[in-house]
């Protein structure tokens, strides 16, 4: 598959968050005084939430081995969400693809269309959303977890959905019940696979804000004009925590760092309480580590995520922001995409 050529690249229109679609990305994270269930029902209630606030999607992660995230089995996740709502598309952010097999996938969200025609997304990865070791798990071989025949798993996945293909197994009831495709990525490579396939693209600027620039500026210049879109169409993932008042955003925004310092350490846990986060002993490398790998994320009143997303909007001419907000209570977590939301008015 040839990755070269390219179309005219469109001149940049958004520069505000009220040019903008919003959207939503959920990993139903567990609270460290809660489990499972209640991170599941949280997920929920947050999609009925966002949807009763406007917000045009709503996806959730694939993760594995990951005690602070519930969303490991992100098909089942997709059908509860969308039996729970009514217009708000709900998909995948994403399936990490070398984890299935195309034919299953195809199968997955074939029937999830059919229940829920127009409302479903197909947002495929390549990352394997988890540590080697659980990878391995996943896909039953060391041969599977080389993720360089990507594209031509893409193309299986894409070819069992066309009713022109000529295959010998089908993927029930995938033929007439195409949801649409995204690709995601957080590097260049993804990005160049989406322009030439003339896919839309979703960017996680949320942890790898380092190569959104480049990785934008390559899609546009890949973009082919596709039966699928006519001109680029991207969507940005952003970490944003809204509260009241800076001070009270930075309190919520605690919880976050602490999971992923644990990580980092090889050793996750559930998302601690604000408190917790708070008393926890930081070592001035913790803290250096944390204002690196936290700073493109948007925290504050809600004049100061204004300023955030504005600027990453004019910065990258986002046609959508897809908004991830990891704190521990839901109540403060619904109260931020309200706060959001309101943004958009």
């Amino acid at each position: 598959m040839a990755l070269g050529g390219a179309s005219v690249v469109p001149e940049v229109t958004s520069s505000s968050v009220s040019d903008v679609k919003l959207s939503v990305l959920d990993l139903s994270p567990i609270p460290s005084d809660g489990d499972a269930g209640t991170a599941l029902r949280n997920t929920i209630d947050l999609a009925r939430e966002t949807e009763r606030l406007g917000y045009h999607r709503f996806w959730v992660a694939e993760h594995h081995n990951m005690p602070g995230i519930a969303s490991s089995a992100t098909a089942v996740l997709i059908g509860h969400v969308a039996q729970a709502t009514e217009k708000i598309r709900v998909g995948s952010g994403g399936i990490m693809l070398p984890n299935h097999a195309p034919l299953i996938v195809a199968e997955q969200f074939g029937m999830l269309e059919a229940f829920h025609p127009g409302r479903i997304d197909l947002g495929i990865g390549r990352a394997p959303g988890t540590d080697q070791r659980t990878a391995l798990a996943v896909r039953g071989s060391m041969a599977a977890l080389n993720a360089e025949n990507f594209p031509q798993q893409l193309a299986e996945l894409m070819d069992y959905f066309d009713e022109d293909a000529a295959r010998t197994v089908n993927a029930v009831p995938a033929v007439g019940n195409k949801p649409p495709f995204w690709l995601l990525g957080s590097s260049g490579f993804s990005a160049q696979l989406a322009g030439a396939l003339g896919l839309p693209f979703a960017f996680a600027h949320h942890f790898s804000a380092q190569n959104t620039l480049p990785a934008v500026r390559l899609y546009r210049e890949s973009f082919r004009p596709s039966a699928t879109l006519q001109e680029p169409y991207l969507m940005l993932g952003a970490a944003v925590i809204a509260a009241d008042t800076d001070e009270r955003a930075q309190f919520l925004a605690g919880p976050s760092g602490l999971t992923f310092l644990s990580l980092r350490r090889g050793r996750p846990i559930p998302l601690p309480t604000p408190e917790e986060a708070a008393e926890y002993p930081y070592t001035d490398l913790d803290r250096q580590f944390l204002e690196e790998r936290f700073g493109s994320n948007i925290i504050g009143s809600p004049e100061t995520v204004r300023k955030g997303l504005d600027q990453l909007i004019s910065d990258t001419g986002a046609d959508e922001i897809m908004v991830t907000t990891m704190v521990h209570g839901q109540a403060d977590r619904v109260h931020s995409y309200e706060l959001v939301k309101a943004l958009a008015r």
